[in-house]
């Protein structure tokens, strides 16, 4: 009976935990009220790592402004963890932690930092990177390795923050984590110092630049580290550098040339590396990738494909392609999730352009628009959370919709357009940006209306459908019904390609053939 009343407590204890592992965190929406009322400056977050309990604690520093007096401070923060005491001015001060908010009472000073201490069990990834949390794992020497994936949860799994997209540190982080020797912990931005405390040893990163609360990640481990400098064409040398786990530590080097390739062909059409101050770097995970600023999380076992002259790995591409739309080019609000995604995937499409060629780019075109199901807009309502407009579409039809710009406005309007957006003060770094932003700026450069076409979409599922009526002898009409404007649109006929303005009004074009519409595919019709 005693033994059954010891264990009835750790079957509790066992089945709350898995209960609180499978549950899932949403974020973004609507600014919480109290939260609106102060910006955060910059978290220094100092985390001692337990690979052998898969546990953390946490000192977090959180520094903050504010233009009234605060009688709330309000921060996300898991009820997984326990909080054990806040400070404020070397004080401790009161709070509440249920429902995953951290409510601070403020003492009545001029304090403008907060110190959180807490610790607990991680959240264990159900589903990485698309449920996240922590992934815990073992390389083939049986040595620990951890990921951390939150895009769809946010930062509180891990520490207490203003856990929103429109919430950026706007002095950046620091980020120290000691753990047990041999273990390394890559991170984001510069390694300022290594010391060595025993048994244990202490990792101090940090950066300047504003961050995603998803953004800021480590990942832990036993790994082989190759290094080299690459020339930005900003005139940066620019430290670039990949961990694997040691089991791989013949495959760096060969990830290292395939990075800085990557990093050449983003740079020729979205410009310089953003962050030339800390790295370009990218770290082996046990999930399969992820973008985190200037540490990208890589899980795609080194399956490198020829594209021309070079190598291509799709992951990589993709989630290094974020420091630019994602990370430089930030939105505030998840509607717009689609400039991350959507612009992020189009530049995968260009290195095909770039390495493979023409006809290997048009056949990623073709092959991309065929899948898209066209059952969501690509901008989701203003206020959405991560998981109402997180879509494939985001991803696949937010590409096509950059591609079907590049055939309306032609390159030599198209490339420079796209550069300037992901290169404007206005729309980079702490300056967050909407869709109404990017379709004002296109319009601006370009100097072309194109209210129709992003409205068609962007905001809604439909789609023109071609009409081809044969008009007497080689004469036929051709119009796309179903819009109220007309778009450029490339047609095939007897005597070559041509572009003619298309829309609900018939055109009547000549050809001793059956005009093709489209024929390479730069737009999504009903045909």
């Amino acid at each position: 009976m005693k033994k059954l009343l010891f264990l009835l407590p750790l079957l509790f204890v066992s089945l709350l935990i898995l209960l609180i592992q499978a549950q899932t965190w949403d974020w973004g929406g609507p600014v919480d009220p109290l939260q609106a009322k102060f910006q955060i400056q910059k978290y220094r977050l100092e985390l001692e790592i337990f690979p052998e309990t898969q546990s953390i604690a946490g000192r977090s520093t959180i520094t903050f402004s504010s233009q009234e007096k605060l009688d709330t401070l309000r921060f996300q923060l898991i009820d997984q963890y326990q909080v054990s005491k806040v400070l404020m001015d070397g004080k401790e001060v009161a709070f509440s932690h249920q429902n995953d908010l951290l409510d601070i009472i403020p003492i009545d000073c001029t304090c403008d930092q907060v110190q959180v201490f807490y610790e607990g069990p991680t959240p264990i990834a159900q589903n990485p990177p698309w449920t996240g949390g922590f992934t815990w794992e073992k390389d083939q020497m049986g040595r620990h390795w951890m990921g951390l994936s939150c895009q769809g949860e946010g930062a509180k799994l891990f520490m207490p923050a203003f856990d929103h997209p429109s919430s950026e540190p706007q002095q950046g982080v620091e980020l120290l984590f000691t753990v047990p020797k041999p273990y390394f912990v890559a991170s984001n931005g510069r390694l300022i110092q290594t010391q060595d405390q025993g048994q244990k040893v202490r990792y101090h990163w940090e950066t300047n630049y504003p961050i995603n609360n998803y953004n800021i990640n480590f990942t832990l481990g036993v790994f082989e580290k190759a290094e080299t400098q690459f020339q930005s064409i900003s005139g940066a040398v620019v430290p670039m550098a990949v961990w694997v786990l040691q089991d791989n530590k013949s495959k760096a080097k060969e990830l290292l040339e395939v990075l800085r390739v990557s990093a050449q062909t983003h740079e020729k059409y979205f410009g310089a590396y953003p962050f030339p101050e800390d790295k370009i770097a990218v770290v082996e995970t046990p999930y399969l990738g992820m973008e985190h600023q200037t540490i990208n999380a890589y899980g795609n076992n080194f399956q490198f494909v020829s594209m021309g002259k070079v190598k291509y790995d799709w992951l990589l591409h993709h989630e290094l392609g974020h420091e630019w739309f994602g990370n430089k080019v930030s939105v505030g609000d998840w509607a717009d999730m689609w400039i991350h995604e959507g612009l992020t995937a189009y530049g995968d499409w260009l290195f095909y352009w770039e390495h493979g060629g023409s006809e290997s780019y048009f056949e990623k075109a073709t092959t991309e628009s065929r899948d898209i199901p066209h059952a969501k807009p690509v901008v989701s309502p203003p206020n959405s959370t991560e998981k109402t407009a997180y879509h494939p579409e985001i991803y696949t039809k937010g590409a096509m919709v950059i591609h079907s710009l590049r055939g309306v406005l032609g390159d030599e309007l198209f490339f420079p357009a796209i550069k300037a957006f992901a290169s404007e003060e206005q729309f980079t770094y702490l300056n967050l940006v909407t869709t109404q932003d990017f379709t004002d700026f296109i319009q601006q450069f370009t100097g072309q209306n194109l209210e129709g076409f992003f409205e068609l979409y962007l905001k809604t599922t439909r789609l023109p459908e071609v009409k081809v009526k044969k008009k007497g002898k080689d004469q036929f009409l051709v119009s796309l019904e179903g819009i109220e404007f007309e778009l450029p649109v490339e047609v095939k006929t007897s005597t070559g390609i041509k572009k003619y303005p298309l829309g609900k009004t018939p055109t009547l074009i000549s050809s001793t053939t059956t005009p093709e519409v489209d024929p390479r595919g730069w737009l999504m019709l009903q045909r």
